[in-house]
């Protein structure tokens, strides 16, 4: 089999084989349910608190019991969100952004469909946002504002913990989807500005399948799944135990690998992203200074981003030209349409989102063959000047 590179990380990792093992077990020896009464499962509920406190620890969050597990960084925005609203039945107003994860977008829109009134807050053309068009857009009848930590196709990162103190001051309640920012860059919960926050476990060597909510202790919380009584009555379902444990794991390992996201990743983002833009008529989407240490969104004019993904693919090569969760669509980014990127450099987007599974090796055989996918795609480019 051809050796794959994968440079996809904002989409999904790698599971670290530390993982896996610390996963193992519950698969095939401690497979109980930790809410039975008999020893074989009840045990098994040590487990979760361990991993519950690993990622307390990862976020920063002072009470282990502000962790809520669940399925992926999709429930816990649904949860965070419909909790926060259900807490404030008087209010009906939510306030977000235009760059949003389709899974807070998706959710808003459908709001607007039930009678809710939603505020989407521009960005620049750097992919940031104003806190004054944040605080303009404020009042007593905001219920939540919900503004992401980190951008999943840019990587660029939003003044989360400033925007949690607005939206306080008019007593609103403040979410972030920190699912790119968690295990990449610090995440600050100690000012008490952010009450709900969403992580998902594959973005962070962990398994797909398991996500986790924090939840501000002293907080107002509505549950979105309703069951039993697991997770403290928080999320109704039987745990998945064996993500759960990866989860734990996964975040232990973020903080022990914090400070080679920082550098040597980064290192390799800023060679990679130097290459690239010495091809002509390229340019970086996004800031160049507050983003991710492995991200690098760069377009290249009179070329569709989709092509170049299918010809990088034909060298093993995996990256994105946006989002996951929208791949498929024709259509130019929402993110980089919310920016004002001319259209002709919108189609020709390309997301390459580094890890520290990469390699320098990774990166020589991306730069290798760029020049040349451009060079062809133009030549046969239905874009005319």
């Amino acid at each position: 089999m051809k050796k794959v590179i994968y440079a996809d990380n904002n989409a999904t990792t790698a599971v670290a084989p530390e993982v896996f093992e610390a996963m193992r077990p519950f698969f095939t020896e401690r497979y109980g349910n930790p809410s039975s009464i008999h020893t074989f499962g009840a045990d098994l509920s040590r487990e979760i608190e361990r991993a519950r406190a690993h990622v307390a620890r990862l976020l920063g969050a002072e009470h282990d019991t502000e962790i809520v597990f669940t399925s992926c960084g999709t429930e816990s925005d649904n949860t965070a969100i419909r909790s926060a609203l259900a807490s404030r039945p008087k209010r009906r107003r939510v306030v977000t952004t235009r760059v949003e994860h389709p899974a807070v977008l998706t959710l808003a829109r459908f709001l607007e469909h039930e009678g809710y009134e939603v505020t989407y807050l521009p960005v620049d053309g750097r992919g940031l946002l104003k806190l004054e068009e944040l605080r303009a857009a404020m009042d007593e009848n905001v219920a939540v504002v919900s503004i992401m930590a980190a951008n999943n196709e840019t990587g660029v990162l939003l003044p989360v913990e400033e925007a949690g103190h607005i939206a306080h001051e008019f007593e609103a309640i403040f979410h972030t989807d920190a699912v790119q920012a968690a295990g990449k860059v610090p995440v600050s919960l100690a000012s008490g500005a952010i009450d709900l926050l969403s992580i998902s476990g594959h973005k962070i060597h962990a398994p797909k399948g398991v996500g986790a909510l924090y939840v501000r202790r002293g907080l107002r919380f509505r549950p979105f799944m309703l069951g039993g009584h697991q997770e403290r009555g928080r999320r109704g379902g039987t745990e998945n135990v064996p993500g759960i444990v990866g989860l734990g794991e996964a975040a232990r390992l973020a903080v022990a690998h914090a400070g080679e996201e920082q550098g040597r990743v980064r290192l390799l983002r800023d060679r990679l992203e130097k290459s690239l833009l010495a091809i002509s008529d390229s340019r970086l989407n996004g800031d160049l200074e507050r983003r991710l240490p492995g991200t690098t969104n760069v377009s290249f004019k009179k070329v569709e981003g989709e092509a170049i993904l299918l010809h990088l693919n034909e060298h093993g090569i995996c990256a994105s030209s946006g989002s996951a969760c929208t791949s498929g669509s024709l259509e130019p980014s929402h993110v980089l349409r919310a920016m004002g990127v001319p259209f002709q450099f919108a189609h020709g987007s390309i997301r390459f989102s580094l890890g520290r599974f990469n390699t320098d090796a990774d990166v020589d055989a991306i730069i290798e063959v760029m020049p040349g996918i451009i060079e062809t795609l133009r030549e046969i480019s239905p874009f005319k000047d």
